[in-house]
């Protein structure tokens, strides 16, 4: 798994000693990312060098050859990683400082009694006068965290807190992480529907298939807030922005192409689901477990061969955990390749585009953190009680129309592009004929 690590280097005060040093770590394949001076002293320099590793073993050949080299030490490693997660990444403060005692009894007791009896007589003003009107809880209980599978709640908390920051970040709402100790889809959806009263919306992930899915049912079917599983619906509303952008620079459209998804998992039959809602003139895909064949099928999805996919398939989408799955030899000429395992994809884009095809992207580049925020957004601040296909189709419109120049997406860190997200979304839930285009659903049918 690649990480950056710090070492912090003591060598003597020349040119020479740091070219040295400098010389010695790319001769074994470091990536330099930045160089730092910590402290200058007069016969000795701290620089603080920052390097991209792959593994543990990579630092220890680093270490190796720079330890070797005369007047040199290492006086420590870093790893930036673990450093930028210490004491959690989140903080909860208060919205305004309280600094009289007249403001303490405003927002405190006596005063806060006040606004209990007026939410007590019209639950509705919640909205208003506490933070369930902008929080989101963001819910998982470790059993499916990507690319490191069932590792447990307490494990998959820094994954949840990562999600909870950008909605701040990126759309100004509150969110909150959640992990659940929690192993039965009865249990999830219960110990939700329970603490939902404080949310204006659930933010589900890192869920096990099939699981997911029937908790995100359950609890769309329960609630009257926005309830959306992210590997799903931020995954396929990702996917289908990118696939929109590479058909439009091969001047094709989806009316034309054949949609193949391989692997029919949560969010394989997501990304499949909204295709065929995206008018691809035909959607098929390929899984070897008979029930996510028999759930596609459900769905109007064509279940074909592996071979089917590859030979058929304008567009090649792949979320099959399997990396290298996709040789290059299979790779048809002009195909648009979606290869979006994580962390290593079904073929890296480069090789997919040296093979012949037209267009190739991976996960770190089909990131959903270009759709769950402004997705949450537009519903809560619209009212909406759900997030459906038409608000989903039109995110993916509004990213993939984001992108500027050559890109195929935009910078996920772009405010900009998540205000016009939460805009257009928040539009669409506005319009009581625009969910019956999608016969009013708001997660698709398991």
């Amino acid at each position: 798994m690649q990480t950056d690590k710090t070492l912090r280097v003591r060598h003597e005060n020349t040119p020479e000693q740091f070219a040295a040093v400098v010389q010695a770590i790319t001769a074994v394949g470091g990536n330099i990312i930045s160089a730092a001076t910590h402290h200058v002293g007069r016969h000795h320099i701290y620089r603080d060098i920052t390097v991209s590793v792959r593994t543990e073993a990579d630092v220890e050949a680093l270490l190796t050859v720079v330890k070797l080299l005369p007047g040199v030490s290492v006086e420590t490693v870093i790893d930036e990683v673990l450093r930028m997660h210490e004491g959690g990444k989140l903080v909860h403060v208060g919205r305004v400082p309280i600094r009289t005692q007249a403001e303490m009894r405003e927002v405190y007791t006596p005063g806060v009694a006040k606004v209990c009896r007026a939410i007590q007589h019209d639950p509705g003003l919640a909205r208003r006068y506490t933070n369930a009107g902008n929080t989101v809880a963001v819910i998982s209980n470790g059993s499916r965290v990507l690319g490191l599978g069932d590792i447990g709640p307490l494990a998959s908390l820094p994954v949840m807190e990562a999600k909870a920051m950008f909605y701040g970040q990126l759309v100004d709402l509150n969110a909150v992480p959640i992990v659940l100790d929690v192993a039965g889809v009865d249990e999830f959806v219960e110990t939700v529907v329970r603490l939902a009263p404080g949310f204006a919306g659930i933010h589900l992930e890192d869920i096990r298939s099939p699981d997911c899915i029937e908790i995100e049912r359950r609890l769309i079917e329960r609630l009257p807030i926005p309830v959306m599983h992210d590997d799903q619906h931020g995954t396929a509303v990702v996917a289908l922005a990118a696939a929109n952008n590479l058909l439009r620079a091969a001047a094709r459209a989806p009316a034309e192409m054949v949609f193949a998804q391989v692997g029919l998992g949560a969010a394989g039959l997501a990304v499949a689901s909204l295709a065929q809602a995206a008018g691809f003139r035909r959607v098929i895909g390929y899984d070897p477990g008979d029930d996510a064949c028999r759930a596609a099928a459900r769905r109007g999805i064509q279940p074909v061969t592996f071979e089917d996919c590859l030979s058929n398939g304008d567009v090649l989408c792949l979320t099959t955990g399997r990396p290298g799955l996709l040789k290059p030899s299979m790779v048809r000429r002009g195909q648009i390749i979606l290869a979006l395992s994580n962390p290593l994809p079904e073929i890296e884009p480069v090789d997919a585009l040296k093979a012949g095809a037209s267009g190739a992207l991976d996960g770190r580049t089909v990131n959903n953190l270009l759709g769950y925020p402004g997705l949450f957004k537009g519903a809560i601040s619209s009212g909406a009680r759900g997030v459906s296909v038409p608000m989903r189709l039109r995110a993916a419109s509004v990213i993939a129309q984001c992108a500027e120049g050559d890109d195929v997406l935009p910078d996920p860190l772009s405010r900009k592009v998540h205000e016009s997200v939460a805009r257009a979304v928040a539009s669409v839930a506005s319009d009581p004929h625009s969910t019956l285009a999608a016969g009013g659903a708001f997660a698709d049918d398991a």
